[in-house]
């Protein structure tokens, strides 16, 4: 299976962005070692803004141009729906429920076999959930140190397309998330500006 790999807070600084949701992911930044700190042309901020938008979510480029693809044949603003695709994968939403610590640490649980998607095992991170399905954690994961932390630590964090029943180790989409619901700071008419160029 691909996935994004390297130093996460490397990456962040480079970008100029903590796309890892890590409250030290900055700390070391400084003036001149974000790409955001040079002067770019427009074909440079778009590509910055889409790679932005890219390791947000972790997905690598064959994927990320899939989605835009798909985006782009929706009636609806492509780049609203673009986010939408990528904020209802199961592993950002398996993150967002607080199950777990990290995008990564959340798409490692998916492969693993340790979340079920209206009772049925899915190991497809990117699978897309649906509106008013249940992720849950396995009954079994549900012992897990690791797993039963992380979810009491976040129990707190609320979304307002997700409902978290912190009780039975889960949460439902209650609906198709707003753009301006998804917690990301990016310009996401720059992303579909790039890809239209490439058309």
């Amino acid at each position: 299976m691909a996935k994004m790999m390297g130093p996460r807070f490397k990456q962040c600084r480079r970008l100029g962005l903590n796309v890892c949701g890590h409250p030290k992911a900055m700390d070391r930044a400084v003036r001149g070692t974000s790409r955001a700190d040079k002067k770019l042309s427009p074909y440079g901020l778009q590509l910055l803004e889409k790679q932005r938008l890219r390791a947000y979510y972790g997905v690598l480029e064959k994927q990320f141009s899939n989605y835009v693809k798909k985006a782009m044949k929706s009636d609806e603003a492509t780049g609203t729906v673009l986010v939408q695709l990528l904020e209802c994968r199961l592993d950002n939403l398996v993150y967002r429920l607080g199950l777990a610590s990290s995008i990564r640490q959340a798409r490692q649980m998916v492969v693993h076999g340790h979340i079920l998607a209206n009772g049925k095992k899915v190991d497809r991170p990117s699978y897309g959930v649906s509106v008013g399905e249940v992720i849950s954690l396995r009954e079994k994961s549900q012992k897990n140190s690791m797993f039963k932390a992380s979810f009491e630590q976040n129990a707190t964090s609320q979304y307002p397309y997700l409902s978290k029943d912190i009780e039975n180790f889960s949460g439902t989409l209650t609906k198709i998330p707003e753009r301006n619901e998804v917690p990301i700071e990016i310009n996401d008419i720059l992303v579909v500006e790039f890809y239209s160029k490439l058309k």
